[in-house]
């Protein structure tokens, strides 16, 4: 892996459509947020890309995700994962706090500085953005 400054995208990678996979996706954006100099954002971005994983885990059709890693400044981090569902994700208040299922995006919408969803003809992407303000 070598560093880009900037760009779109920057590191992705293909992997199963299962549980596990969340470590994998994990060390992708360590690594990468460890050759940007972006190492505040670890811990937040590894809680992101593992909801972002279970969400594509838990819905998407076919036996693949990607997930993607890219920089768009120089303080910030966009995740981000494919899949071939093209069912959006919705952010909903569990109020009464009883579902057990369903407070990812509420968690990644704490984290993350923003995050949406890009529809594609066969799929989708949901994607968060961190920002590190200690640099800034």
């Amino acid at each position: 892996m070598t560093s880009r400054p900037t760009g779109h995208p920057a590191y992705s990678q293909t992997l199963p459509r299962e549980a596990r996979s969340a470590a994998a996706a994990r060390r992708l954006v360590r690594a990468a947020l460890t050759l940007w100099g972006l190492d505040p954002l670890i811990e937040d971005a590894s809680v992101v890309i593992t909801e972002l994983v279970s969400n594509a885990v838990a819905h998407s059709r076919l036996q693949a995700i990607r997930v993607i890693v890219s920089r768009p400044s120089a303080h910030e981090v966009r995740v981000g994962v494919v899949d071939r569902s093209r069912t959006v994700p919705l952010l909903e208040a569990d109020l009464d706090g009883d579902q057990i299922r369903g407070r990812g995006l509420l968690l990644i919408d704490t984290l993350a500085e923003r995050w949406g969803t890009e529809l594609y003809r066969w799929g989708k992407q949901v994607w968060a953005e961190l920002k590190d303000e200690g640099t800034l």
